[in-house]
């Protein structure tokens, strides 16, 4: 029977709506976004004009980006009656109408329709929609979830409301991990549930995912769907019939993954229906996904021997993302590898749906490590190839493409040594490394001072540049240097190597080598106290693709403590830390945690050079360092605090989320920071002096960057 069967055939008059639509946050113009009021318009248009609920039983909650009075309040007398009741969709008001409000009216239908933000809370998975008031330190926010489990209980009184549905146009990601996006804890509690009270939700995207927004057409792709099936409908038969719109909903975008077009795109869940039974994507008619490619147990076996004792390589989330590729499949939403080694890998492979011509997805993943994981091991490569041939044949597979080849990357190391006699000066050593490394200037046993390494380095740079013509007219193909790494001692990581002057172009222009080149600093010997931890991060970080909500941890002047570095070490995670610290002291401190907790990249705001130095580093020592450390004399130093680090990271994109740690892909931080040093560069030559406003602290970047696959055991210059 259709529960809804009881209700009155004019639906329309006895339904209360709360429809909110959120697009300026008051906690950072990163979080703003256009479409979400638009979206809530349109619904409030079909609620009022096709689906006959009267204006007066709706609560329009806005906050747009633009005034109010721009929005086009002209497409029904409904809306036009809204224009002058709408309130802004802060947190006090949407429990006001929530809570007190619509409880209090006579009704059989509550529609919940909310655009905006949306975040998951991580111990129940509670939807969290901030409010427009949502601030730095308190997102304030409405707790979906709890307050539905509200809705169900006795605070309510039995007769009311005896069906609801709530329809959310907003991501369900997890909530960002850092201090200052606290969310606290909102729980609404209730009464004893009333029996009966039947729930109906659809959600624009699973947990962990993401809702698409149009900004440029203002539009969320949810409500457009959602909208485009409830049509010209009253709202008694719009509404039950939600669980058909559902289902329509699904076969869009199950149609749109099917020509490849839906690997960014949000994938709906049901959660319940009005019967109160579950339904997912497995029981929609018809749409039953492919049978999977499975392996046999001839290739279980054979992958038990050669997976036998061996760790995850490098390349082994390459690998996992490109198998999907190669099968023709989409890969899953979430990042990072499912298991902590290569048979739990290729067991989650093998229970997934394989490619339209049954490929059993651990096949290519195979085929991609024997290409490119074996590390030198030439045996273990053919090992893995004769696997993936005679799977192939024994099970009848199709051909499979060639992997890509591995990236090529050239890099120009230095190193730089104190004297061990104390003389002023460093001994200095370059190599360059290619397919091959290379030894290529040496200052001979003597120590020199940093402008002589700064002119050797100019010469090098410009003697690789011409070999790179010579080959490539010869034919062999090569690679340009990409980037600099600096091995320092643990009192130099502070140097603006970066801000080295190198020419570049006629008329003896100079540029920052920072913004030519992606600069480094690293500090190995530092690491043989933590030598495991700083092995086991690395390897955790390739594992997750370098994205991970717990890859990336933001320290503050309030975390630099004594016990900070155990802290660190204490798990895989962070790979990563940055330094938004404001004091000297702190800086030091955190940097001086980083290298004991094993933290393989850090990234902080270098204080002012120290006196004795200058731009191109001609001191032959820093003449002023904290205690056993490097100089750090003022935390963020002019131009921009250290609290501009996120913004600096990860601009601004469509989708208007805030910027979150979690977000960053550490290892692209390289060329990341260049770009934020590039932008810095072009912005202080805009106008004479330099007084172009520039991006803040942009200039003033450490980057350390300790890859333990790339660091050469020499003997010591001394």
């Amino acid at each position: 029977m259709n529960p809804l069967g009881l209700l009155p055939a004019e639906l329309g008059p006895r339904t209360f709506a709360l429809v909110a639509g959120v697009e300026r946050y008051e906690i950072s113009r990163h979080w703003n976004l256009r479409g979400p009021a638009r979206d809530a318009l349109r619904f409030a248009r079909w609620l009022t004009g096709p689906g006959g609920v009267p204006p007066g039983h709706v609560r329009l909650l806005l906050s747009p980006l633009d005034d109010p009075d721009s929005l086009d309040w002209s497409a029904s007398a409904g809306l036009e009656a809204l224009r002058g009741t709408h309130r802004p969709a802060t947190e006090a008001n949407t429990k006001t109408v929530l809570f007190h409000e619509l409880p209090a009216c006579e009704g059989d239908l509550l529609v919940i329709f909310w655009a905006g933000h949306g975040y998951t809370e991580p111990l129940r998975g509670d939807l969290m929609l901030p409010s427009a008031d949502a601030r730095a330190g308190q997102i304030l926010h409405l707790n979906l979830d709890s307050a539905l489990r509200w809705w169900r209980t006795s605070l309510v009184r039995r007769e009311i409301f005896r069906h609801q549905a709530a329809l959310v146009d907003a991501c369900r990601v997890d909530a960002p991990r850092e201090a200052r996006w606290n969310f606290g804890a909102n729980d609404y509690g209730g009464g004893t549930t009333v029996p009966g009270r039947r729930q109906f939700r659809l959600y624009a995207s699973r947990e962990g995912e993401a809702a698409k927004n149009d900004a440029e057409r203002g539009a969320g792709r949810f409500t457009e769907e959602l909208l485009a099936e409830l049509g010209e409908r009253p709202v008694r038969e719009a509404v039950s019939g939600l669980p058909g719109t559902a289902r329509s909903i699904h076969r869009t975008f199950l149609g749109l993954r099917e020509r490849g077009e839906g690997w960014q795109l949000p994938q709906f869940i049901v959660d319940r229906n009005w019967d109160a039974s579950s339904f997912l994507d497995d029981e929609v008619p018809g749409l039953a996904p492919p049978t999977a490619g499975r392996l046999d147990q001839s290739a279980w076996d054979g992958l038990g021997e050669l997976f036998q004792d061996r760790d995850l390589p490098r390349c082994a989330h390459e690998a996992y993302l490109w198998a999907f590729k190669a099968a023709g499949c989409a890969a899953p939403a979430r990042g990072g590898l499912p298991g902590d080694s290569l048979l739990e890998v290729a067991q989650d492979l093998d229970e997934r749906h394989g490619g339209p011509a049954g490929m059993p997805l651990a096949v290519p993943f195979v085929r991609f490590l024997g290409e490119q994981g074996a590390a030198g091991d030439e045996r273990w490569a053919a090992r893995a190839r004769d696997w993936v041939r005679a799977t192939r044949e024994r099970l009848g597979l199709p051909a499979l493409p060639p992997p890509p080849p591995p990236a090529r990357r050239t890099a120009l190391h230095v190193r730089l040594e104190t004297p061990p006699g104390g003389e002023g000066g460093f001994l200095a050593r370059m190599w360059l490394r290619r397919e091959a490394t290379e030894h290529v200037w040496e200052s001979e046993g003597e120590p020199v001072r940093l402008d002589a390494v700064r002119d050797a380095l100019v010469r090098q740079l410009a003697l690789t540049a011409k070999g790179l013509g010579e080959e490539a007219q010869a034919g062999r193909p090569s690679g340009a240097v990409e980037r600099i790494e600096f091995h320092v001692p643990y009192e130099l990581l502070d140097l603006d190597f970066d801000q080295w002057p190198v020419p570049r172009g006629p008329g003896g222009r100079n540029r920052p080598l920072g913004a030519l080149y992606q600069v480094v600093v690293r500090c190995p010997q530092e690491r043989e106290d933590s030598g495991a931890e700083w092995r086991g991060k690395w390897r955790w970080l390739w594992a997750q693709g370098g994205r991970h909500p717990e890859a990336v941890r933001v320290v503050a002047d309030a975390d630099a403590d004594d016990g900070l570095g155990m802290e660190l070490g204490a798990g895989p995670a962070p790979a990563c830390v940055l330094a938004q610290t404001r004091a000297g002291a702190r800086t030091s401190a955190v940097v001086e945690a980083v290298l004991e907790g094993g933290v393989p990249v850090a990234l902080w705001h270098r204080g002012p050079a120290p006196a004795g130095t200058d731009r191109a580093g001609a001191a032959q020592v820093p003449s002023q360092t904290a205690p056993g450390g490097p100089a750090y004399a003022g935390g963020a130093g002019p131009g921009g605090s250290a609290g501009d680090l996120l913004d600096l990271l990860i601009p601004a994109g469509e989708d208007g989320r805030p910027p979150d740690p979690g977000a960053l892909d550490v290892l692209a931080l390289p060329a990341r920071v260049r770009a934020v040093r590039r932008a810095a560069a072009v912005a202080g030559a805009g106008a004479p002096g330099g007084d172009r406003r520039q991006p803040p602290g942009g200039d003033r970047l450490v980057l350390l960057w300790d890859d333990p696959d790339d660091t050469l055991t020499l003997r010591s210059l001394a």
